[in-house]
């Protein structure tokens, strides 16, 4: 009788372990799945399932009006948190949401926290990377710097709210070369490297990038929190 007492409590306790790693499901508020796929990749190792909000059915459309990328990652993380509430698979699951873009110096911020949209949301990034060099012809070396910008917002089951930020510099490059990444990638070049960034490896750009780096803070904030125990 003991050791079936015994055994119950041990598959009560599995199972409810079981449970607790169930609803352990992060939400990244995003159609990107290239900027999924790195999400994936740096938060591996974490309790966690990530999917994207499409996955999880909870996708709406997000009018970005903040003015600044903090802004926006956060409109959008609780649009979807307000959603997944409603919901009875998804109501603990933890938001994600970034608002990411590339900034160029010279051309005053451009295009900033319209990367995604700047010449039409439609226009491939390969017309969109040829505009940029274009109009950084004639520029000299020390005034192409740029960078990329990665905000990062969580909300928390309990509607708790944290934004994130970091950067990922370097400078327009003089063409645009590399198969890796995405977006912008193949035009920025990383002078620490000597090479675009559209040519770094992922799990080499991950430890280095805007995203990889503000995702690390993301991790930091979910361990000091307890949200991987």
């Amino acid at each position: 009788m003991y050791v079936n007492s015994q055994f119950a409590r041990c598959m009560a306790d599995a199972l409810a372990a079981q449970e607790v790693y169930i609803v352990r499901k992060i939400i990244f508020a995003t159609g990107n799945m290239g900027k999924l796929r790195e999400v994936k990749q740096i938060m591996e190792g974490l309790p966690y399932e990530i999917i994207s909000m499409k996955d999880a059915g909870l996708e709406t459309e997000v009018d970005e009006t903040g003015t600044s990328f903090e802004e926006n990652s956060l409109l959008k993380a609780k649009a979807i948190a307000e959603k997944a509430k409603e919901t009875e698979e998804y109501k603990d699951a933890l938001v994600l949401a970034d608002d990411s873009g590339f900034e160029v110096d010279y051309l005053n911020g451009e295009p900033g926290i319209y990367s995604a949209r700047y010449m039409g949301t439609d226009t491939p990034y390969s017309i969109k990377n040829k505009s940029i060099i274009d109009r950084m012809q004639g520029v000299p070396e020390l005034k192409r710097s740029a960078r990329f910008v990665a905000a990062i917002a969580c909300v928390f089951p309990d509607g708790k709210c944290e934004v994130v930020r970091d950067t990922f510099e370097g400078r327009v490059a003089y063409e645009a070369k590399g198969i890796y990444g995405f977006g912008y990638d193949p035009i920025m070049y990383v002078p620490e490297k000597g090479c675009n960034s559209g040519e770094l490896l992922p799990e080499e750009k991950n430890k280095i990038s805007h995203r990889g780096k503000a995702l690390m803070k993301i991790r930091e904030l979910l361990i000091n929190a307890g949200y991987t125990e």
